[in-house]
């Protein structure tokens, strides 16, 4: 793969990352409501995810799962149950529980990675967008070096996008004013979540 080439890839995977969307509702949830390790953990599992879909995508197997109508919507399903049960959880979370800072006993970090890597895992949408998106880049050619390159660039730019919104997010002035409008967060990060799964399984 040319240097040219991958600053191609490199800019609409930073694209893909920054779109607003359920990952960034999760990312924000962990990190307010518990601390920064938890943000960090939901976001490089999170970037996990996406890297096994782009490997997936790269060695065919995403193209299966798009082209199978059964298979795509049973893991839209899943996608859309789980964005639902996380948005009903911050509804009834409620002023008392959301948006503090705690010591991160009632939930774990790995708790917090396992709920970033199944909003990424669990969304059917990246096999698409990968599919678009390495069908321009992907040659008969390609190596095994490329293939890696280009799972290794999707990951990275993922998890580094969203530690920035973590380290953002985690400052001091930000996180005390999410913190004083604790109630209405959780219940719009709960009410866009609902909407983004309804949404889901109606496309």
């Amino acid at each position: 793969m040319t240097f040219t080439a991958w600053l191609s890839l490199f800019a609409v995977c930073c694209l893909g990352a920054m779109s607003p969307g359920p990952s960034l509702a999760v990312v924000l949830k962990q990190t307010v409501t518990n601390t920064r390790s938890h943000g960090l953990a939901a976001s490089w599992f999170h970037a996990a995810g996406v890297g096994l879909w782009a490997f997936a995508t790269i060695s065919g197997l995403a193209i299966l799962v798009a082209e199978s109508e059964v298979a795509f919507r049973a893991i839209t399903w899943l996608g859309a149950g789980y964005l639902a049960w996380i948005g009903v959880k911050a509804l009834r979370a409620g002023k008392a529980s959301a948006f503090r800072v705690n010591t991160g006993k009632n939930v774990s970090v790995l708790t917090a990675g396992i709920e970033g890597a199944a909003i990424s895992i669990l969304n059917p949408k990246l096999a698409v967008f990968f599919i678009a998106l390495f069908s321009q880049f992907v040659s008969p050619d390609a190596t095994l070096s490329d293939q890696l390159l280009m799972t290794a660039t999707a990951a990275l730019v993922d998890g580094l996008w969203y530690s920035m919104v973590v380290f953002l997010l985690s400052h001091g002035p930000v996180l005390k004013t999410l913190q004083n409008r604790s109630q209405l967060v959780n219940r719009l990060t709960g009410g866009i979540l609902i909407i983004l799964a309804a949404r889901v399984v109606t496309l």
